[in-house]
């Protein structure tokens, strides 16, 4: 049934560039499609992509509490300039409350696991609560960010979400998202000119050096090649095996 779907919704937007396949979409599950931004580059540009053409799609943000300023004011900026409100979801206060407690305020720095259930509590049950009850989920994912990233389908099933996903700026480099911002002078997060390239919670982040990895600087003290926090992690369904 997914495989079906995921090849019909696929041929709908064959052919099509970024601002038509989000339109589409929009078209065909309307006020059921989210995009999560966090701020990035790539996430600014869609953002830009989605308001500067009025595409019915709801864009949310998870507010982590441990956000740098600058990404605060990059929030700001992206409602004065679209003349929005992007809605934050939050950690739920219990668990927040009960993990602190009991590990301590950077207990992320101690181990891998509590690193991970750090990020389960901030980020991933607060995306289940913003994913609820919609159809497709646009994220601001390219493949030369990271190899597990390079041969993600640009439409597949999340199976842990149970939800589309679409990638609209899968193919894009880093020089083309930044031409994006450059040209259409969207408001962008000014610790990008510091040297960081992905940027996520203050004690997790650090700017990276010349000739490393996109997302050297998230979790830097973890020595793995495949650090994620969990969002991106799901089985999923890509529609170009149906």
């Amino acid at each position: 049934m997914i495989n079906s779907q995921l090849q019909e919704i696929g041929e709908h937007l064959k052919g099509l560039d970024e601002i038509e396949s989000l339109k589409v979409l929009s078209e065909l599950f309307p006020g059921k499609v989210v995009f999560s931004t966090s701020f990035g580059l790539e996430d600014q540009a869609i953002t830009d992509l989605i308001f500067s053409n009025n595409i019915d799609i709801n864009v949310f943000t998870l507010d982590t509490g441990r956000m740098f300023s600058e990404t605060y004011y990059t929030w700001n900026q992206t409602n004065e300039r679209y003349h929005t409100k992007v809605k934050a979801y939050y950690p739920q206060q219990e668990a927040l409350e009960t993990y602190v407690f009991k590990n301590g305020p950077n207990a992320f720095y101690e181990s891998a696991e509590l690193r991970k259930q750090c990020c389960f509590i901030r980020k991933v049950e607060p995306l289940s609560r913003a994913l609820e009850g919609n159809q497709v989920w646009i994220t601001g994912m390219r493949a030369e960010q990271s190899p597990d990233r390079h041969d993600l389908p640009q439409l597949e099933w999340d199976e842990s979400n149970h939800i589309y996903k679409f990638h609209p700026l899968l193919h894009w480099d880093f020089a083309s998202v930044k031409k994006h911002i450059a040209d259409y002078n969207v408001p962008y997060n000014p610790l990008h000119d510091k040297g960081y390239v992905s940027i996520g919670c203050q004690p997790c982040t650090r700017a990276i050096r010349e000739g490393e990895d996109f997302r050297a600087g998230r979790w830097w003290w973890e020595d793995n090649s495949k650090k994620e926090c969990g969002l991106h992690v799901h089985a999923t369904i890509p529609a170009e095996q149906n």
